[in-house]
C-alpha cells in the first residue's frame, strides 16, 4: 500500500474521485481510499472491529474504510463492509480551501417513485405516536425513499463534487457497497473520532427548515431552540451516547445544553461532547460499534425502535442510518452518521430523509422535514423540491 500526502487541497482531493473509490472529505480535510488489497465483513459491527484490528495487524495495511448498515441485529441483511485500500491520498488545509467548480446537473428523472407517498408517511407518524405509547417508546425515527430512474449511467463524480461544494463544512463522502452500488452524501453529524486518548462527537437531534427570507429564517432556528419538543428529542440521544461512551472513558466532558447549527437546507440542535480513554485497546470502530445506532437515527429504547422502523417503512434503508469512515492500525479514526445520502446503482438511485417521532409530533411538520432534507441531494443533481413531493406513482 501507498500513502501520499502531496500538498493538494481537500478540493482537489474531492475532485480527483471516481467511481469505486472511497471518499471521506471536508472544506479542511480528505481522504481518498483506492483499490482494493483486502476486504472485512461481517453483520455484527462488534466483531467486524476485532476482525478488522486483527487484519490490520496480521497485512501491515495502516488503515481500513468503510461503511456500517443501519441494521445490525440478528437477521440484517446488510453486513459492515471493510476495504483496505491499496492507496491513500490525504489533504489537509489551515482553513476552508476554495470548492471545486461545480459539475454539470443531471437531467431530469425518467421515473420518480416516492415510498411511502405523502399521506402514507403522514398515516405512518400517526401510527408511530400511537406506538410510543403502545410498546413503552420514548423515541422512533420514520423515512422517506424517493426512487429515481435516469435513460444513462448516474455520473457520481459529478453529485460527490457538487455535495463537497454545497456543503463545506459537512463530511461528503463515497464509499463502494457489496452488490455494486455507490453510497453518496453529506452528512453534518460526526458519530465520532478518535485520536490517541480523545473521543469527539457531535450528537444532533431536532431539526427545522430553513428559509430564503432572512427574518423567516431567523425565526426558525430560534424556534427551534425554544422547542420543548426538539428539546427533549435531543436529550434522548445525549442521554443515550453519554450512557454508550461511559464505559470506555474515564472523563466525559457533556455541555449544560446543545447548540443551534445550520446547514444550507436545516436547522439543527447539535452538543458537542467530549472524552479521554480509559483504555487505548478500545479502537475508534469498537466506539462506532458500541454507539450505533443512535436515537438519532433509529429511536429509544433501540431494539424495540428498530421493529417498529421495520414494520412501518415500506423499504429496507440498507446502508441509510448506518455509518461510514475509516479507522487505522492505531485504532484512530473518525466515523460520521451516513444520512443526507442515496445508494446508486448504473442508472437508479435511492434517496433516504427522516426524522424523529416523540409523544408531540405533528404529521404535516415531519413530511415537510423530509422535504427539507431531501433537498442536500436534489440540489447536488439540480433537481428541486418537486421530485420528492410531487404526484406519486406507485409502491
Amino acid at each position: 500500500m501507498t500513502t501520499s500526502t502531496a500538498p493538494a487541497t481537500p478540493a482537489e482531493t474531492t475532485v480527483r474521485y471516481q467511481r469505486g473509490d472511497f471518499l471521506f472529505a471536508t472544506a479542511r480535510r480528505a481522504l481518498l481510499a483506492r483499490g482494493a488489497l483486502g476486504t472485512v465483513t461481517d453483520a455484527d459491527p462488534r466483531r467486524l472491529a476485532r476482525s478488522a484490528a486483527a487484519e490490520l495487524e496480521r497485512s501491515g495495511v495502516p488503515l481500513a474504510v468503510g461503511v456500517l448498515p443501519f441494521d445490525t441485529g440478528p437477521g440484517a441483511s446488510s453486513p459492515g463492509h471493510l476495504v483496505l485500500p491499496r492507496t491513500v491520498h490525504r489533504a489537509q488545509a489551515d482553513a476552508e480551501t476554495p470548492a471545486a467548480p461545480p459539475a454539470a446537473d443531471l437531467p431530469a428523472p425518467a421515473a420518480t417513485r416516492r415510498l411511502p407517498s405523502a399521506e402514507g408517511h403522514r398515516e405512518n407518524v400517526r401510527a408511530a405516536v400511537a406506538a410510543l405509547r403502545d410498546r413503552d417508546l420514548r423515541k422512533a425515527v420514520l423515512a422517506r425513499a424517493l426512487e429515481l430512474e435516469f435513460d444513462a449511467p448516474i455520473p457520481v463524480e459529478g453529485i460527490v463534487r457538487n455535495l463537497a461544494r454545497g456543503n463545506p463544512r459537512h463530511f461528503t463522502y463515497a464509499a463502494e457497497l457489496p452488490g455494486g452500488r455507490t453510497l453518496v452524501g453529506a452528512t453534518p453529524e460526526l458519530l465520532l473520532s478518535r485520536a490517541g486518548d480523545s473521543v469527539f462527537t457531535t450528537p444532533h437531534a431536532g431539526s427545522m427548515p430553513r428559509s430564503a427570507d432572512p427574518e423567516t429564517d431567523r425565526a426558525n432556528g430560534e424556534a427551534l431552540l425554544a422547542s420543548a419538543k426538539d428539546r427533549e428529542e435531543h436529550d434522548l440521544v445525549i442521554d443515550y451516547v453519554v450512557e454508550s461512551l461511559r464505559p470506555f472513558c474515564r472523563k466525559l466532558d457533556v455541555p449544560a445544553g446543545p447548540e443551534l447549527v445550520s446547514t444550507p437546507a436545516i436547522w439543527h440542535l447539535r452538543t458537542s461532547i467530549t472524552g479521554e480513554l480509559a483504555d487505548r485497546s478500545v479502537t475508534a470502530l469498537d466506539l462506532a460499534a458500541a454507539m450505533h445506532p443512535t436515537p438519532a437515527v433509529c429511536g429509544t429504547p433501540t431494539v424495540a425502535a428498530r421493529d417498529l422502523v421495520q414494520d412501518l417503512e415500506p423499504f429496507d434503508r440498507g446502508y441509510y442510518a448506518g455509518a461510514v469512515g475509516w479507522v487505522d492500525a492505531a485504532g484512530d479514526g473518525e466515523w460520521a452518521v451516513a444520512i443526507r445520502c442515496a445508494e446508486v446503482a448504473e442508472k437508479s438511485m435511492r434517496l433516504y430523509a427522516g426524522g424523529g417521532i416523540v409523544p408531540a409530533s405533528d404529521p404535516d411538520t415531519e413530511y415537510q422535514e423530509t422535504i427539507a432534507k431531501f433537498r442536500t441531494l436534489l440540489g447536488a443533481m439540480g433537481l428541486d423540491d418537486s421530485a420528492s413531493c410531487g404526484g406519486y406513482r406507485g409502491g
